[in-house]
């Protein structure tokens, strides 16, 4: 009678231990300047997180399949090496992965080849960046993807906070000259359809160009009369303006603010009230796309971009922690179906309500169109866990850790997207991506 009395106690502590363990904060780090360490809470060592993290950083940035390349003196850049270009999400992302770690020369050497080669200095597209270069610096196209700006202005305001504007780069005022340039303004641009610009350059027409729709103050596809349209899911960082709000001093505080609230609702509105998916693109309302970006394209499907939502919605959460309710319900969604399909077995695209895309659905990428088990998915659905207070979080961390970043059996190798949502996964998990507050 007593053992089984020792035993039902033992149970009954270890219980309470673990769902004190997997128990979200309430309060966001811009209130509590504290982060989890969700690594550690589940029973990995100090010393081993912080190997580890450095072992993930040093795979992107130094290591034999690393995607960051110096050029010369001052320069640097993150390339997409299965694409063979250089794009502002690679960029920016890297920026904002070298404030966080403290590494100035990186930062500056990505930040001067963006302005160099990506921004454009003057014309109707002023401020804005070119999505996507030949590593050389030519571009393969004029027009912008939105996430790259967001990205951009919060990391160039973090380095500001960080290493102050005296050290060769002013970094806010880089940041401001962009905030500018996003706001509406009527331009010439060419006349875009589905497929990009009709005639090359040839077909200019006036039109108005924002970086936000200024009636949804939600973050547009592309800033640009096609692209403004509609909008991507996996834009959505609703913290991120509350840095622009709290630190860009562009006299815009509560516009950013309420572009902040705008988006915590639309995402409401985006994910599948059942599975938690999102679709890669979608209306301003979060319904599906007909046409160019819906079903017949498997636009309305969740795939590449999709993989990071999870992980925006943990930044959110642990910074702001403003929308904590659906927050945790999502993440929870979330990881439950993927749950459903196998921590070790899911695929990396779906139709939103959970089921498989036909095969001409199925986005390529690297030259093969197939589903896999992709890391880039493992990482994001593990960064879920900050959210998270069911047991099922812990097999989500542990897969993630014991993940191999290695080309699968065909060949196929994504250093990039893969790499870079690893890294930014490894981040969440350790307490490693931080508001940077000035000094």
């Amino acid at each position: 009678m007593r053992k089984h009395f020792l035993a039902l106690a033992m149970t009954l502590i270890t219980l309470g231990a673990h769902s004190q363990m997997y128990k979200p904060w309430t309060q966001g780090a811009f209130e509590t300047q504290k982060y989890r360490n969700v690594f550690a809470e589940m029973g990995y060592s100090a010393q081993s997180v912080d190997a580890k993290v450095q072992e993930v950083f040093n795979d992107v940035f130094h290591g034999p399949n690393k995607v960051y390349f110096e050029v010369g003196d001052s320069m640097g850049y993150v390339s997409d090496i299965k694409n063979h270009d250089a794009r502002t999400e690679g960029m920016s992302y890297g920026m904002m992965i070298a404030v966080q770690f403290d590494q100035k020369d990186i930062f500056d050497r990505l930040w001067r080849w963006s302005k160099k080669y990506m921004q454009h200095q003057s014309g109707p597209r002023e401020g804005y960046f070119a999505w996507s270069c030949k590593t050389d610096g030519t571009r393969n196209a004029e027009g912008a993807a939105s996430d790259g700006e967001l990205y951009f202005i919060t990391a160039l305001i973090f380095a500001s906070n960080r290493w102050g504007n005296d050290t060769g780069i002013n970094y806010k005022a880089e940041a401001q000259r962009i905030l500018s340039n996003i706001m509406p303004r009527e331009v010439e641009l060419p006349a875009f359809g589905p497929r990009g610009p009709r005639q090359g350059e040839a077909t200019l027409q006036k039109q108005q160009a924002y970086l936000i729709d200024p009636e949804n103050k939600l973050i547009t596809f592309t800033p640009d009369g096609f692209g403004q349209r509609f909008t991507d899911p996996s834009y959505h960082i609703p913290a991120f303006y509350e840095v622009w709000a709290k630190w860009a001093d562009d006299g815009r505080s509560d516009y950013w603010l309420e572009c902040a609230e705008k988006s915590r609702a639309f995402m409401h509105k985006a994910c599948n009230e059942t599975t938690g998916l999102n679709p890669d693109m979608c209306q301003y309302d979060g319904s599906m796309m007909q046409g160019f970006g819906g079903r017949r394209n498997g636009g309305s499907n969740f795939r590449y971009d999709s993989w990071r939502v999870p992980m925006n919605m943990a930044l959110d959460y642990e910074w702001s922690c403003a929308d904590r309710e659906w927050q945790q319900q999502y993440g929870e969604k979330i990881q439950n179906f993927f749950y459903s399909q196998g921590v070790n077995n899911f695929v990396d695209q779906y139709r939103v309500d959970g089921s498989l895309p036909a095969d001409d659905e199925i986005l390529q990428a690297g030259g093969f169109r197939k589903l896999r088990h992709s890391i880039g998915l493992v990482a994001t659905t593990a960064a879920a866990s900050v959210m998270c207070s069911h047991a099922k979080s812990k097999e989500f961390v542990d897969a993630l850790w014991n993940a191999k970043h290695e080309p699968f059996d065909d060949g196929y190798f994504d250093a990039y997207y893969d790499g870079l949502l690893r890294l930014f996964a490894f981040m969440h998990l350790s307490g490693r991506y931080q508001v940077i507050a000035p000094k």
